[in-house]
């Protein structure tokens, strides 16, 4: 079995006269062949922690840890037999019209790294291709739009076993770290910082 883990940073809001509005909106994708060494790398990196640190459910958030922890698990991601691909999107070239449909945006932006990879050949396409997209709508039919987009699209262009699920990071510990490595791009795009980039690039 082969996984993708799909993840974003940014956010698709269009008013950048708002302090929180970024400018670019960023989603990576993590493909591994057996997800078992990355989950040991977020349940090394949580153990670590300082117990007043230790966040409940035992999830780690790029954003809400302190340097030595992104370091840290950036460091040994980096280590491990896996690929990280992205695709950054500048928000203020996007079209009027899809400004106002954010969803059908999200959609078309991940089916066209996803497009990518399979094009590339990362994966082996003889193999089975499990994708967990780290869950950002609390709203079922956009969920489930979401996964059948990308299930027919993929299938039908590249002719492939694939299952699209949506999980929470608590559900997924891999999505943790996929969490930490869009973070790390997207403060390379967003601020021009890419000392954490550099951990993985």
């Amino acid at each position: 079995m082969n996984y993708i883990f799909l993840d974003e940073s940014g956010d698709l809001g269009f008013n950048f006269k708002k302090k929180k509005t970024s400018k670019v909106f960023v989603i990576t994708c993590l493909f591994v062949e057996s997800k078992r060494s990355i989950e040991k790398i977020v349940r090394r990196t949580h153990s670590e922690l300082k117990k007043k640190y230790k966040r409940r459910l035992g999830v780690l958030h790029a954003v809400k840890e302190k340097p030595v922890t992104r370091q840290r698990l950036l460091k040994r991601l980096s280590e491990k037999d896996c690929a990280i691909m992205t695709i950054y999107l500048n928000k203020k070239r996007v079209y009027i019209k899809l400004q106002n449909e954010k969803q059908v945006l999200y959609n078309y932006v991940a089916n066209i790294l996803l497009d990518r990879i399979y094009t590339k050949k990362l994966l082996p396409l003889t193999k089975n291709i499990l994708i967990i997209a780290s869950r950002r709508e609390t709203n079922k039919f956009l969920n489930q739009n979401f996964r059948n987009y990308l299930n027919s699209q993929i299938t039908n262009r590249h002719k492939v076993n694939v299952k699209v699920l949506i999980k929470t990071p608590h559900e997924e510990k891999s999505l943790q770290a996929i969490d930490f490595a869009s973070w790390a791009i997207f403060r390379k795009y967003e601020y021009g910082d890419d000392s954490y980039y550099n951990l993985i690039k």
